[in-house]
């Protein structure tokens, strides 16, 4: 049976930020993934997909509501660990979205252990189960992409801080902006094969850049000029611990690549400065911002998708 066609990440209209995040999330995943808040019908899931096109052949595994633990880590049959001398592992969604992308629709309102957990198991790579003295590890390494709606329930402080980047979308866009939303949304639905091929050498071009960004990642070094701009807005910031530090290089450093340079500058650090400061901030930020993330490339001719 073959996979549904998914519409392409270069079609959506507007969430230049969402996008821009989750091509640097692509480009370095180290980066801890991406926590997406929004109210409902702002395609936070076809945004989502769409990263999965740009990391390759993964797959794109979504957590079911209400998903127990065992269903998340998978079960050890310990009745043939007796029999056998080796527990069989029935895998979980941790393991079937190794190599790909895991997606959590509205995490917030999972109980706090399983969301321990998963962020535990993004952060290591490593899934490790244990019952009654028998264990088993496997890989588990994921891109992490969880959706929320703050009206239906917040998450704990903790439990934010462990997303690399946090992106919030609007949920009124503008009239020309809905026209176009509804236009390409109809053209798709009518034919997805064809609406896919018009949209495919944007798509192949947002591909390729990530991927050539992706290269050359280890080649810019994360130098202490962007550590201090970095560490000194952080400390302005009242940001507790330094996981937003290094978040915050690490993002830098990902964007330099996607623009091709060779070195960290601070047009980067501005450029991914709201993604990693928006949900561990305590210090509301000075007036003047800096000016919004450029969206990924366009096709010549086209509007902002």
């Amino acid at each position: 049976m073959s996979e549904p066609v998914q519409f392409p990440l270069a079609a959506v209209v507007g969430a230049d930020g969402l996008k821009l995040a989750l091509c640097l999330t692509a480009i370095d995943p180290k980066i801890g993934g991406v926590l997406i808040e929004g109210p409902r019908g702002m395609a936070k899931s076809t945004l989502a997909r769409g990263l999965a096109d740009l990391l390759g052949e993964g797959p794109f595994v979504t957590l079911p509501l209400g998903a127990s633990e065992e269903r998340l880590v998978g079960t050890l049959d310990l009745d043939a660990a007796l029999g056998q001398g080796k527990a069989q592992f029935s895998p979980g969604v941790l393991a079937q979205a190794d190599g790909g992308v895991l997606y959590v629709d509205e995490v917030n309102l999972l109980p706090d252990t399983l969301v321990d957990l998963l962020l535990d198991v993004a952060a290591s790579g490593t899934n490790r189960i244990e019952r009654d003295g028998i264990s088993h590890r496997h890989s588990a390494r994921f891109v992490l992409i969880g959706t929320m709606n703050p009206e239906e329930g917040e998450l704990r402080p903790q439990l934010l801080d462990r997303f690399g980047l946090n992106v919030a979308l609007e949920g009124l866009p503008e009239p020309e902006a809905r026209q176009q939303i509804i236009r390409r949304r109809l053209a798709f639905d009518s034919d997805p094969q064809a609406f896919c091929t018009q949209w495919a050498a944007a798509q192949a071009q947002l591909r390729e850049r990530c991927q050539a960004a992706r290269h050359a990642l280890a080649g810019i070094a994360l130098d202490d000029q962007a550590l201090a701009w970095i560490t000194e807005r952080c400390y302005a910031a009242g940001v507790d611990g330094l996981r937003a530090d290094l978040v915050w290089l690490r993002a830098a450093r990902a964007h330099c690549a996607w623009r091709g340079a060779a070195a960290i500058e601070e047009v980067d650090v501005e450029a991914v400065a709201e993604f990693a400061l928006r949900h561990r901030r305590r210090v509301a930020p000075q007036a003047n911002p800096p000016s919004a993330p450029q969206p990924p490339d366009q096709q010549p001719g086209q509007q902002s998708a």
